[in-house]
Formats: structure tokens, C-alpha cells, sequence
């Protein structure tokens, strides 16, 4: 709800019967100036980047699995005849992971680094044949995850996006006050007056809009947040992991599963931090049969053998202590079901399962992302991809909308100046509006430092330059 208007507060709405209850509604108006001011930039792009993330994954394949159909055969060739095939197409590079194919027609997808860096490798499952090689995470798809998550400027793009985000939660917060329905009803705001024109039918469909959307924006910025730097990854993260106490006697790895992303998030969100587990041990449950070599096909195999079905992920051993680990996850779009996550480790040497960690070992918080994820994204199915499409284009117009109406609102020759709403002459102390304002300073640190970094600008610059202060107040 970015409304950055500045015209006076609507009748009932806004103009109640009190002068307390008028000031505390352009006190409210205010924060939710300059809060969209600042955030309708951020959301105008994410929304963008994110409906190109989504209809790429949907056209091409988030990994471009989608690029070329099989004819089926009669069988499918060993998975180790198929990795073999893609490193050898690439120079002889290091192979690091398989992708089995989503449905009969689909190929399969492996991963492999070589002279080239990382590389995917369009393979057919039925005949090992190479279709096509090309760079991994150099496509539309992952520019527009770059712009979506840093600004492709890194640390200070990732902190400017979740500042963003933070006050996003600002703007809902005020712009719900601001038009909870009370002496007209709730209609005034479940339906825009489409009688009205111009700045009046804008603000109207702004209105209702903004209310139908304000839950949904609230999941999506926190699921986009608990990936952010400080809120996500030293807060929300660090405490909701998967608890590696939890495999018994399993010796643990000096690195964490992230080690396993390749460019992107390939690991669930909720076993980023925990340690990865060590081959080299007697530990773990029957995995591949007894006297059976453990490699490519049999792991493959076992995964099959455990219901991995259709699209499923295999990553190799990295050294030593390396493992096999399968996976199956709604964050990689192998399934449209959160509740089907599964990552399963295997010791490199003796074929035993040592590890698995599926969507009912979670924590609470890590049950809520798998779900908010696999929503954020798009991933449970045809319903998902046409309600984000619509859930984007309405915080597009949202934007717009607001910053089109301010503009429309500004009187002539008012050159470089905002024109905010006025400060309320003798605010009454608003305790419930300081309270959620702590709260959200307190949940969300960047927006807390950022809201002291504006207090103290405006005590000690805005307010005792003249020129600041006619533009900005």
C-alpha cells in the first residue's frame, strides 16, 4: 500500500471525529509516505524479476531441463554411462551431480566443472548421448535472481533489499490503519468505486487492492527475508537449522550442507547450517546391497529404491570424507509437494545410509519456509505460477499507483520538493503505534538502525537547514 498522496484524510477513514484520532492518522499517513517513498523502487523490481524468474522456470526449466524432449527407448542407459559421457564432452571434467529426468520425455541434466568453470550437460537418459553443453547459472533465469537478491551488487545490494523488505512490513502496517473500514464499512474497501476517475478510481482500486494483497505481501517478504543477510542468516536461520544431534553416532564434516549450492540454493533452507555428515565409518542402515559397488548406478538405484520418483538429485563425493547425498525437494523444483522433502547422505564406502533428514525432522520454522519457498517461487503446481503472475502484477500497480498519485496530488511549481504529509501540531502520545514501531524495529534489525538513522537526520539536519526542511517536511 504505497499511497504517497497528501490530500487531506478521508471521511471516516481517515477524518474521525476526534482531533487525536486525525492526528494519529496522519502520523500514520506520514511513516507510510516515506516508508513507500523508499520501498516501491525495491518491490516494482522484485515483482519484475520475479515473474521473469517464474516464467522462465516454467518455459525453459530453472535449469533448462526443458530445452529438449527424448524419444523414449526401451531402457534407460546406465546413469554411470551418462555422467561418464557428459565429462567426457566437457574435456574430462570433474563430475559433481546428477539430475534424473522429470517425466519420460526429459532428459537428464548433469553437472560438471571443468576448464570451462561450472557447466550443464543436456544428456539423453535412453542413449547416454550428449545434447548440449552450456555455462551453469548464465542465463535469464539466474541474471534475474542476481538483480532479485543483490542488486548484482552483492553484501550492499542483499542489506539495501531486506531494508526494503523490513519496511515493506512498515507500509502494510500503516496503510491497514489508514483504511480499515470504520463508519462506512467494509465494502468502502472489499470493492473499488469504479464509478469515480481519474486520482479517485486510482486511489479507490489502490485501496482495495492493497488490502486483498497485504497478507500475501507479508509471506512473501518474510520468505524472501529469511534468505537476507542479517535477518535470515544470522537471526531466523541460524536457530530454525536441522539439528545434526539428531543422526546418532554419525561423524560430521567441517562443512555445512551450503557447501553443496552451486551457484544458487540447491540445499533446503533449513539444512544450510547443519554440518554435512563423513564417510569413513561402520555407522547407517542398509543402503546398496551388500557386495554391490557402490557408485553411480547403484546409488541411482537406491534412490529409486527408497521412492525417489521422477526428478531427483544425486551429488557426488567431494574428497575423502565426501558422501553420495540424494535429494528431493519442492526449493529445487524436483516436486511441487513440500512435505515430499527428503535428503538422504550415503558413506562413499561401504553404501550405507548414514544420514536422512525429510520434511518431518524440521523444525517449525523450517516446515514454514519449505511451504512459504515452494509458494514464493511458484512450485506446487499450474494454480501457484497464475496466482503469483496475478500477486505481481498487483504489487506492480500497487507501486505505480502510489507514486502516480502522489505526482498527481503535488501542486504546480512545487520543482524538487515531496511534499509529505504535514507533521500533526500536538501529537498525543501514540503508545500502540510506538509499540508496533519497536517491534518491528526489534524483529527486523536493519530497519531499526535505519529508523534512528532518519530521526537522528531529521533532528539534526532537516530540521535546522531551511532548504532540507522545505523539501522533506
Amino acid at each position: 500500500m504505497t499511497d504517497m498522496t497528501t490530500d487531506s484524510a478521508p471521511a471516516g477513514a481517515g477524518s474521525a471525529a476526534t482531533d487525536s484520532s486525525a492526528s494519529f492518522y496522519r502520523a500514520a499517513w506520514r511513516w507510510h509516505f516515506y516508508a513507500g517513498l523508499y520501498v516501491a523502487p525495491f518491490l516494482i523490481m522484485l515483482a519484475v524479476t520475479g515473474l521473469i524468474m517464474l516464467w522462465t522456470a516454467v518455459l525453459d526449466g530453472r535449469d533448462g531441463e526443458y530445452r529438449f524432449t527424448v524419444t523414449p527407448g526401451a531402457s534407460l542407459a546406465p546413469v554411470s554411462a551418462q555422467v561418464e559421457a557428459a565429462s567426457a564432452a566437457n574435456g574430462g571434467a570433474t563430475i559433481r551431480h546428477y539430475i534424473a529426468p522429470r517425466s519420460a520425455e526429459g532428459t537428464a541434466l548433469v553437472r560438471v566443472d571443468g576448464e570451462k568453470g561450472p557447466t550443464v550437460v543436456a544428456v539423453n537418459p535412453y542413449t547416454a548421448e550428449v545434447l548440449e553443453s552450456w555455462p551453469r547459472r548464465a542465463g535469464l533465469y539466474d541474471l534475474s535472481s542476481d538483480i532479485h537478491g543483490t542488486l548484482l551488487i552483492g553484501d550492499l545490494g542483499d542489506r539495501l533489499i531486506e531494508i526494503a523488505a523490513s519496511f515493506g512490513i512498515v507500509l502494510i502496517i500503516t496503510g491497514l490503519y489508514m483504511w480499515w473500514p470504520r463508519e462506512e464499512g467494509l465494502a468502502r474497501v472489499l470493492l473499488p468505486d469504479l464509478r469515480a476517475a481519474g486520482r479517485k478510481l486510482m486511489k479507490s482500486l489502490h485501496v482495495s487492492i492493497g488490502f486483498y494483497i497485504s497478507l500475501v505481501l507479508v509471506v512473501f517478504l518474510l520468505s524472501g527475508l529469511s534468505w537476507a543477510g542479517i535477518w535470515g542468516d544470522k537471526y531466523v536461520q541460524a536457530w530454525s537449522t536441522f539439528p545434526a544431534e539428531k543422526w546418532d553416532n554419525v561423524p560430521l564434516s567441517d562443512v555445512t550442507h551450503a557447501s553443496m549450492n552451486h551457484g544458487g540454493n540447491d540445499v533446503s533452507w533449513g539444512l544450510q547450517k547443519t554440518p554435512m555428515p563423513a564417510s569413513g565409518s561402520d555407522v547407517g542402515v542398509t543402503g546398496v546391497p551388500a557386495g554391490a559397488k557402490v557408485d553411480a548406478d547403484s546409488i541411482a538405484a537406491l534412490a529409486r529404491a527408497i521412492g525417489m520418483e521422477g526428478r531427483f538429485q544425486m551429488a557426488f563425493p567431494k574428497g575423502e570424507g565426501g558422501v553420495w547425498s540424494l535429494s528431493q525437494d519442492s526449493m529445487s523444483n524436483d516436486t511441487g509437494n513440500p512435505a515430499d522433502d527428503r535428503t538422504v547422505h550415503v558413506d562413499q564406502y561401504t553404501g550405507k545410509i548414514i544420514a536422512v533428514a525429510a520434511y518431518a525432522d524440521y523444525s517449525l520454522p523450517a516446515k514454514a519456509m519449505a511451504i512459504g519457498i515452494a509458494l514464493h517461487e511458484g512450485d506446487m503446481g499450474w494454480w501457484n505460477v497464475a496466482f503469483n503472475t496475478v500477486f505481481c502484477l498487483a504489487v506492480i500497480f500497487m507501486s505505480v499507483s502510489g507514486i502516480v498519485m502522489w505526482w498527481m496530488r503535488r501542486p504546480k511549481g512545487a520543482a524538487l520538493r515531496l511534499l509529505p504529509p504535514q507533521v500533526p501540531a500536538d501529537m498525543p502520545q501514540w503508545r500502540s503505534a510506538m509499540l508496533v514501531m519497536l517491534l518491528v524495529a526489534f524483529a527486523f534489525p536493519l530497519a531499526g538502525l535505519t529508523m534512528i538513522a532518519v530521526l537522528a537526520i531529521d533532528l539534526l539536519l532537516v530540521s535546522r537547514l531551511p532548504a532540507l526542511r522545505r523539501a522533506l517536511r
